[in-house]
């Protein structure tokens, strides 16, 4: 069976690598490895989705799901220390990396914890959740995720995804805004979208 990087346990063999990324004006030091998303440097889209992101004025804790070795739930965390972030995935070594990187950045604000989606999140109302959604895994993956999500969020809470154009952008708009009062592209770059979806109370 091919291997992803939302596999739960990768078996590609270990090699460690390092590098550190300006992100919303802080340098932040990450490690990452085989068998993760994106493991040599932070790809365009989730870049794309840090820089993009406005923290929204609901209080509240932010949800990254998705998060990989944690390039955006520890850069918001790092951005913003007076909210708490959480930070959630399945793949067992990505979620060892973001909680070194969590460490050695010395982010306190931040949470990394194991679920498959939300599977083994608290029922919090967050204020906002983000994602650069598992494409691979196909579309009633992705679809689901926007559902949970809505239940996840308090009223008022925003959804923020990144999606490109030729992986289903315009369909997953539609699906959003069959879910969310008010959908918004917030920033359209490269073939990539970053959709901002609030749950209006």
């Amino acid at each position: 069976m091919m291997e992803h990087y939302y596999s739960e346990k990768p078996t590609s063999k270990s090699s460690p690598t390092s590098y550190e990324a300006d992100l919303r004006g802080n340098l932040i030091k990450f490690a990452s490895d085989f068998g993760v998303f994106s493991k040599g440097q932070i790809d365009f889209g989730t870049k794309l989705l840090i820089d993009s992101f406005n923290f929204p004025s609901e209080a509240g804790p932010i949800l990254d799901v998705g998060c990989g070795y944690g390039p955006i739930g520890l850069a918001l965390a790092k951005s913003e220390p007076s909210r708490d972030v959480v930070l959630v995935d399945i793949n067992e070594r990505a979620l060892a990396l973001a909680e070194k990187n969590r460490q050695v950045n010395q982010i306190s604000n931040a949470i990394v914890q194991k679920s498959n989606l939300f599977q083994n999140v608290p029922k919090a109302d967050y204020a906002a959740i983000l994602s650069n959604p598992p494409i691979r895994a196909g579309k009633k993956v992705v679809y689901a995720l926007f559902r949970e999500a809505y239940e996840w969020l308090k009223p008022n809470g925003e959804l923020w995804i990144v999606i490109q154009k030729k992986q289903g952008a315009p369909s997953a708009k539609n699906e959003l805004m069959s879910l969310f009062k008010e959908v918004e592209i917030v920033t359209r770059r490269k073939g990539y979208f970053i959709f901002r979806a609030v749950k209006h109370a």
